[in-house]
């Protein structure tokens, strides 16, 4: 019996390695993605849900990096607009705010201006935000303004020793689902999409990959593939060294990043960039509506198979953070949850976790006859130029195959204009009048135009089964069953959504119960 030979294998499902799959599916060539969890039930669902250039990234000189994310910007704003939207985000000046001390712009302002000692100085701020505005150049995004918070409503919530502010653009992203839409993505174009399949070992055998993976009922299964990308986040070290049994050229710095998500705390639709006096930043967003998330944290962090958590000290934090700027004081009791997820980025020997480069690095080894590909580092924003440059660094191998095409591309759902969201909620609405305009305006945000293939012949909401709560019907969890790979109530209400914040305990119970009946009904179909 022939075995079969994939042209890839991609292990971890996170945002790189399902979009280096979507990309390598849509060039024609033969693509297996293993997840030992979830997908994107690590890092990728546990950012702070921004594709930015990087404001903070400039005073490390990451010029290029900043740039490519830019541009970017706009290129994924255009191919998903229901699951990211342009966000304009408020930065309040302050005389107090400080640089971080180990920054080459501080370090350079230190020797030629030492008598600011170590203040960000206002005219440097405007020529940062001058960079950001003019590096990537930008056709939909509006440039900085100034504010004077004394008088604009963005000022009612800040302190009255605020008086200005700056005012530029970046984007918001729902960054678990974007991961689920590229897998979907992925799989309509022929990759297949293994998500709870742990890869336990990998080793090349006559020139070919033979890689084993063990499911959730403790089977083996063996797969073959020419190339393997490794593409495992936290664990892409324990890969190598575990899984491959081999060294690396390069190694992983794990930072933790931890997040805080409070009642609203404020009545408009703005972000808040905040400055602190130890150099550090923290953002001030609108969440799901009625909430702030409030974040985030850098703190090395030694053991992947560590849970990340945030702690007791980065609550405090970030609630001190913020009550530098926030009028009224936000407090423990304000906090409804919180999330920690770990950053592997590549170890440059930086002094602290928030200096380590958020570039990408990809290290291609093929002493051995079939390449591996390690990638360390990236960031959500660069995810697809990330998957471009993987591909043209294994292209000598995949000959034959197409060249780059997600440029522009819609992802499912996506295909709309930037700033169609609220029609397209008002037109669901007016298809399915059942729907109230928070649910319609949730199904669009969610899964755009194909709301109406989720909705089908629906009369009434009855028709869509079971309502479990917070709008989440038997329809829905058949569709993300079906389509986004959903297997358990966690991945619906924390990943696939964040309906977590609006169910209890025994409403998750119950989705989670739905869907087990559901998967065994099917398995013996």
């Amino acid at each position: 019996m022939t075995k079969e030979i994939d042209d890839i294998f991609i292990i971890g499902g996170g945002i790189n390695g399902c979009g280096i799959a979507r990309d390598a599916a849509g060039r024609g060539l033969k693509v297996r993605l293993a997840e030992m969890n979830d997908l994107a039930s690590a890092t990728s669902s546990a950012s702070t849900k921004l594709f930015h250039g990087g404001l903070r990234y400039l005073e490390y000189f990451e010029f290029r990096l900043v740039r490519e994310a830019l541009i970017e910007r706009e290129v994924l704003l255009s191919a998903m607009p229901h699951i990211s939207w342009p966000m304009r985000f408020v930065l309040p000046y302050h005389k107090d705010m400080r640089f971080e001390s180990q920054t080459p712009t501080s370090r350079l302002l230190a020797r030629l201006m030492p008598w600011m000692a170590g203040r960000r100085p206002q005219w440097l701020i405007r020529l940062g935000l001058f960079l950001y505005d003019h590096l990537g150049g930008r056709q939909i995004l509006p440039a900085t303004s100034v504010l004077d918070l004394r008088a604009a409503p963005e000022g009612a919530a800040l302190q009255d020793k605020f008086a200005n502010a700056y005012e530029y653009s970046d984007c918001w992203v729902e960054d678990s689902r974007l991961v689920a839409l590229n897998a979907r993505d992925a799989a309509e174009r022929g990759a297949v999409i293994l998500p709870r399949h742990k890869v336990v070992s990998a080793r090349r055998v006559d020139g070919i990959w033979q890689i084993n993976t063990q499911a959730r009922d403790g089977q083996i299964h063996v797969h073959h593939a020419r190339i393997l990308i490794n593409a495992a986040g936290p664990w892409v070290s324990d890969v190598i060294g575990q899984k491959l049994g081999q060294n690396s050229k390069g190694s992983v710095r794990l930072v933790r990043g931890s997040h805080i998500v409070t009642k609203r705390l404020y009545d408009h639709e703005k972000c808040y960039f905040f400055q602190g006096e130890d150099g550090r930043i923290c953002f001030a967003i609108p969440y799901e509506q009625d909430f702030t998330l409030i974040g985030t944290t850098d703190q090395d962090h030694q053991d992947p198979d560590t849970r990340a958590e945030c702690s007791a000290e980065e609550r405090a934090y970030m609630l001190a953070f913020v009550n530098k700027y926030f009028s009224t004081p936000v407090t423990d009791e304000d906090i409804v949850w919180s999330y920690s997820g770990l950053r592997p980025l590549y170890d440059d020997g930086a002094q602290s976790a928030s200096a380590a480069t958020r570039d990408y690095t990809l290290l291609l080894e093929a002493d051995g006859g079939a390449p591996l590909l390690n990638i360390f580092g990236g960031k959500i924003t660069t995810y697809r130029r990330l998957a471009e440059a993987a591909l043209a660094k294994i292209a000598d191998v995949t000959k034959g195959a197409r060249g780059p095409w997600t440029a522009g591309v819609a992802l499912p759902g996506g295909d709309f204009a930037v700033g169609d969201v609220d029609r397209l909620s008002a037109t669901l609405g007016a298809d399915y009048p059942f729907l109230t305009p928070k649910w319609s305006m949730r199904l669009i945000r969610a899964y755009g135009r194909d709301a109406w293939a989720l909705l089908g012949d629906a009369k009434t909401a009855d028709d869509l089964g079971r309502d479990f709560g917070a709008t989440l019907t038997e329809a829905e969890l058949h569709w993300l069953m079906q389509y986004e790979f959903a297997q358990t109530a966690e991945d619906v209400v924390w990943r696939r959504s964040k309906l977590g914040l609006r169910l209890d305990q025994s409403q998750i119970a119950a989705i989670d119960a739905w869907m087990h009946s559901a998967t065994a009904r099917m398995a013996a179909e």
